[in-house]
Parts: structure tokens; C-alpha cells; sequence
């Protein structure tokens, strides 16, 4: 499986900055499926995605938005949502995919996840869009993590990475300072956790959420290459430096480090600590911007004392601090098999096309086409993550996002053993072999 470095998407997003000065219901009926040509005739297009009202609200808003406009324009089209929170939504993807029924337009990921899908016929190539309205309108890099065997089957609408949020008031009340090496901030969550309050918020149930904290201490101790030769398969987990990131991750557990019964709680279950005040620090993908900065639903004077910083270096690490666990976001995917798949693809070009700068401006999202920020009135926190972005070494993509599906699925598994201490160090590192070597 392919590793990339997205050096060439930051000098891109430089480039575009300088020359210019990352539950459900159904929001619409629909009428039955029909030709896109039918005159009188209602097309339904079923667009399922995964940005609830209440966990996900400026992009929700914006979505709506979009649908609305398109549909004013497209007087014969009726766009029909489903909307499920993340893991609802993959579950559900994976349920329809097997009985060939899914959405005619939807959200994917990229790289292994998006693969069992385009061998199995289920998602259409859309690069006659990209030939079409949208040429040029990508930030480099983004649409190839969406290709398999030269065709690119789904297009992106966000780029992500994950810092460390931490609420600044809580640090100013323990006189805490921002950590630069990964001894400082050990030394942080010992004065947090000794002063009664958690130290990170973590909802491990998910268990993506854990693996962005391994994938971190093995990108800091072993090194970007180590990690990246491991999930392709051309190394091994049981490099002593990623064994050395499994260990570390269960002294963060001894130490208290996580709130109380994270390996049980949601990723929005752990969040809701973060926001309420009870836990210092929270680690999540840029695509949380939104709860940080416009979400009204959250209180303006905790959006107001959340900063970020970046994952510490580790002393005698072969890690860059300016290197980062992120990559493309979530895209979107028009069914093979769809009865409407031209007037899919029609709806997916102009959500697209209309989703850059709203996202912007209206949810605090970095998104995949290029956007002159430079003329946009944004706040402070998504500017300097922006800023972030643009200086990084090097992106490792997501690992479950990277594994094909069987091996992303022990990775998940041995993610929350790990945290909670079912396995040891080696032991999660050769089953991690074991499941790549399979390569399915």
C-alpha cells in the first residue's frame, strides 16, 4: 500500500496564498427515480453523508445550503439525505455495499479504505468531472490518494491533520506552558492528573482515536520511514522504535494520562469532556476546526480559550516535529450502479465546486480545492493551523485509512487491546505483520 508525502499539496497551498496577496433523517422527500431529461418528471438523487446537525453543525449548514441552491436551479432534481454520525455511517456503508444498494452519492475515504469498493464495482470513476468544471480546482495531491489503477473514484472536499487542542485556561490555571518535547508533556499530564483533573480527552471505542496517538509516537521514536515501511508491508512493526511507540502508549495509560473509561466512551462521548471543561487536551483532525471556532452551539468563551500545538519531539527520536498524521478527508463517490448516475455526478460537480470557499467561511474547513484565504475573514485558530499546514516535512495518511480492509480492521482491534493493556507491545506488533502480510 502506498505511503505518500504531500510536500508538493504545501508548496501548492503556499503558492495559492502568495499569488493571491484541510443520527439520521431525511432533510427531503423524494419524489421516484427518473431521466434527468423528463421535462416534468422528478429525478431523486439519495445523497447519504455523515454530518449531523448537532455533532457537525456549520457543515450541515452548508450542505443544506448547497442542496437548496441546487435544487432552485435544478427545478426536476430532488436531493434526498440520509444523515448518520461517523461510525453509524460507516457501518451502514458497509451493510449496503453488500447487498449492492448503496446511495448515488456518498462519502468515502481514500487509499485502502475507498479499494474493496472500486474492486468491487461499486463506485463509478468520476474523472470526466475532473477534466470538465472542475480542472485545476484541487490542491495538488489531493485527488490522487483517490485513485486506484489510474482512475480516480471519488473527489475529495477536505484536507486534514491532527494537532493536540488544549484549552488554555486550564493550562494557565496549573501555570502550564505549550510542551516541546515529549519529557515536557509527560511532566503535564503528571501536574494535570495529580491536580484532580484529566489530562486527555480520548473516546477509544472508536478506535481510530488511539491510533492517532500511536501513530504519533511511532512517527516521533522510529521515524516517518519506519512507520510507513510497516503499513506498506515493505518493514515490519516489530521495528524496535514502533514496539518502543507501542510500549510508550501504555505508560501514557499508566500514568493517567486518558479520561476515565476511555476505552469505552464514543469520540464524541470523550469530546463532550474536552468542551465541558473536565479534560485538558483533546487530539483530533483539523475537521473539528468548526466546534472550535464557529459553532455557536458551543460557548463562545471555551472556543475562545482553545489553542493547539503540535505532537512533541522525543529525545533521541528520529521524528521531525513538523511532521503529521493527516492527509485527504472524506470525498465524495457516485454509485456504479446508480439509475441516475449522470444526474449524481451533475449534483457531486457542483457540491464541490460550491463547497470550497462556504466551507471556509462557514465551518472553519480546510478545504481540497484551492481558496484565496488571504481575502476571507477567518479566525485566529484557523489561520495558524492553516499556517501549520503549509510548513509541515511530511504527511503520514491515516493507518486504517492506508491498510486495506482486513488489515485495517486489526489494526483497529489491536489499537484498543493495546490501550487497554489486552496485549503487549510485541505482541500488537506481530499480529500487525501477520494481518499486513495476508494483504487482503
Amino acid at each position: 500500500m502506498r505511503n505518500k508525502k504531500w510536500t508538493i499539496l504545501f508548496l501548492t497551498m503556499c503558492l495559492v496564498l502568495v499569488t493571491a496577496g484541510c443520527g439520521q433523517k431525511d432533510n427531503n422527500a423524494g419524489e421516484s427515480k427518473g431521466s434527468a431529461n423528463g421535462g416534468s418528471d422528478k429525478v431523486t438523487v439519495n445523497f447519504m453523508h455523515l454530518w449531523p446537525e448537532g455533532v457537525s453543525a456549520g457543515q450541515n449548514k452548508i450542505v443544506n445550503q448547497i442542496i437548496k441552491e441546487y435544487q432552485t436551479e435544478h427545478p426536476n432534481v430532488v436531493i434526498k439525505q440520509e444523515v448518520l454520525d461517523n461510525e453509524q455511517y460507516k457501518n451502514k456503508l458497509k451493510v449496503l455495499s453488500a447487498s449492492n444498494e448503496l446511495p448515488d452519492v456518498g462519502v468515502t475515504w481514500a487509499a485502502g479504505f475507498l479499494q474493496p469498493y472500486v474492486e468491487g464495482n461499486l463506485f463509478a470513476p468520476v474523472d470526466d468531472l475532473l477534466n470538465g468544471e472542475l480542472k485545476d480546482k484541487f490542491v495538488a495531491g489531493t485527488t490522487e490518494a483517490y485513485a486506484i489503477n489510474d482512475k480516480t473514484y471519488a473527489l475529495p472536499l477536505e484536507f486534514n491533520i491532527a494537532p493536540i487542542y488544549y484549552n488554555k485556561a486550564i493550562f494557565e490555571k496549573y501555570n502550564l506552558e505549550v510542551p516541546q518535547t515529549y519529557d515536557q508533556f509527560k511532566q503535564v499530564v503528571k501536574t494535570l492528573s495529580d491536580g484532580g483533573i484529566a489530562p486527555i480527552a480520548l473516546g477509544n471505542k472508536d478506535r481510530w482515536t488511539g491510533s492517532l496517538w500511536y501513530m504519533y509516537l511511532a512517527d516521533r521514536i522510529a521515524g516517518q520511514q519506519a512507520l510507513a515501511g510497516a503499513i506498506s508491508g515493505s518493514g515490519s512493526f516489530m521495528d524496535e522504535g514502533l514496539v518502543k511507540a507501542a510500549s510508550e502508549v501504555q505508560s501514557l495509560v499508566d500514568s493517567n494520562a486518558f479520561v476515565k473509561g476511555f476505552n469505552g466512551l464514543s469520540n464524541e462521548e470523550a469530546k463532550s469532556e474536552f468542551v465541558n471543561g473536565k479534560a485538558a487536551m483533546y487530539m483530533m483532525g483539523s475537521w473539528d476546526l468548526p466546534n472550535f471556532t464557529t459553532n455557536e452551539e458551543i460557548p463562545l468563551e471555551f472556543r475562545n480559550s482553545v489553542g493547539f500545538f503540535k505532537f512533541p519531539t522525543v529525545e533521541g527520536g528520529k521524528g521531525d516535529i513538523n511532521s503529521w498524521v493527516g492527509g485527504p478527508g472524506v470525498g465524495l463517490f457516485v454509485a456504479e450502479n446508480s439509475e441516475v448516475k449522470e444526474e449524481a455526478k451533475l449534483f457531486v460537480e457542483y457540491f464541490v465546486s460550491k463547497w470550497g470557499e462556504q466551507s471556509v467561511t462557514g465551518a472553519g474547513v480546510i478545504p481540497a480545492t484551492k481558496v484565496d484565504t488571504t481575502t476571507l475573514d477567518l479566525p485566529q485558530l484557523y489561520i495558524d493551523l492553516f499556517n501549520e499546514m503549509n510548513k509541515a516535512s511530511s504527511i503520514t495518511l491515516f493507518a486504517d485509512v492506508q491498510m486495506r480492509a482486513n488489515a485495517a480492521e486489526t489494526h483497529l482491534n489491536m489499537i484498543q487491546a493495546l490501550f487497554g493493556k489486552a496485549v503487549t507491545p510485541e505482541k500488537y506488533s506481530e499480529e500487525h505483520d501477520a494481518a499486513i502480510s495476508k494483504g487482503n
